[in-house]
């Protein structure tokens, strides 16, 4: 069971499956897109691969934004389909622009930066840019809810991918080390794929991590 507020904001989760295409490579992937929001308004994180599938558990709530994690083409190739559906706004960090210019001919909406707070409801989603993935990679920090939505920065068993290009492995230590380990240690991390995991749990794993360098 996810968390809920008590304004009543509570996370869906839809997995779609496709591919993620990088480096002249194709890989099949099954996603998490999260939808978080109340009865009234919602806001999706990571528009992947199935934009009916992410409306369904939308439903005939006001969908006012997609945040996306980063721009790899798994996690924005639904953007544009769901901006169609329901006439919501897309946000993405301006250094992961080439990610996204290499996947969707349209202009974002806005550009995502450290510190900003995105509300839904009564629960702020704060940006944390966590770079390493990809140098755009960004983090949504939820107090209220004591969750962080991690894209595919950190999972359950250690960072996210870093060998394909624009990543970096010493980056990526850095940006979990300094701004995704120093959160509660009951922070619930969901991720963009696979199962959620607790930053408690990830923790002690920090030099392990560093010394099988990946």
């Amino acid at each position: 069971m996810l968390p809920a507020s008590a304004g009543g904001v509570r996370i869906d989760r839809v997995v779609t499956s496709g591919v993620f295409e990088l480096d002249g490579g194709s890989w099949e992937v099954d996603n998490n897109v999260w939808v978080v929001g109340d009865d009234s308004e919602c806001v999706v994180i990571d528009a992947a691969h199935d934009a009916q599938a992410i409306k369904a558990a939308v439903g005939d709530r006001v969908l006012s934004t997609i945040l996306c994690t980063h721009g790899h083409n798994d996690h924005i190739d639904a953007v544009v389909a769901l901006q169609d559906l329901t006439g919501a706004e897309v946000q993405i960090h301006p250094d992961d622009r080439m990610l996204w210019d290499a996947v969707i001919e349209v202009e974002p909406d806005h550009d995502l930066a450290d510190g900003d707070r995105v509300m839904v409801g009564d629960v702020a989603l704060e940006v944390l840019h966590t770079p390493g993935h990809s140098p755009g990679a960004c983090c949504f920090y939820a107090p209220a809810l004591g969750v962080v939505f991690s894209g595919d920065t950190l999972f359950e068993g250690g960072p996210g991918a870093t060998g394909r290009s624009y990543s970096s492995f010493p980056t990526i230590i850095d940006s979990i080390s300094s701004r995704l380990l120093s959160l509660p240690d009951q922070t619930l991390v969901l991720t963009g794929h696979g199962d959620h995991t607790t930053i408690g749990a990830e923790k002690p794993h920090l030099q392990e991590w560093i010394d099988r360098g990946h």
